[in-house]
């Protein structure tokens, strides 16, 4: 089930960012970021849609996932939950499906 932004307090959405971001491990990028650094760069994807926080109610765990990796779950023809949240709220870029 993906979870519109809108519905969580910046605070939870935040700690959700924060929890994810930790989960992954240590960052070998060519730049060391901090923990806030790399929230501020996640948090306008989310907003945007590019990147939905997704609640599993059979693990009872959320995870972020991009639209690309959403649209890749497709079941029996069904439209995944990212294009019903999309085809009722538009893309980033304003249109709807």
């Amino acid at each position: 089930m993906i979870i519109p932004p809108e519905r969580l307090t910046e605070q939870v959405l935040k700690g959700l960012l924060e929890a994810y971001i930790t989960r992954e491990g240590t960052d070998y990028g060519e730049t060391e970021l901090s923990l806030a650094q790399k929230v501020d760069q996640l948090l306008p994807l989310v907003y945007t849609g590019e990147v939905m926080v997704c609640y599993d109610e059979v693990s009872e765990s959320t995870t972020l996932l991009t639209r690309h990796e959403l649209s890749q779950q497709h079941s029996g023809g069904r439209p995944t939950d990212a294009e019903e949240y999309f085809s009722t709220v538009g893309d980033s870029r304003g249109s709807t499906k």
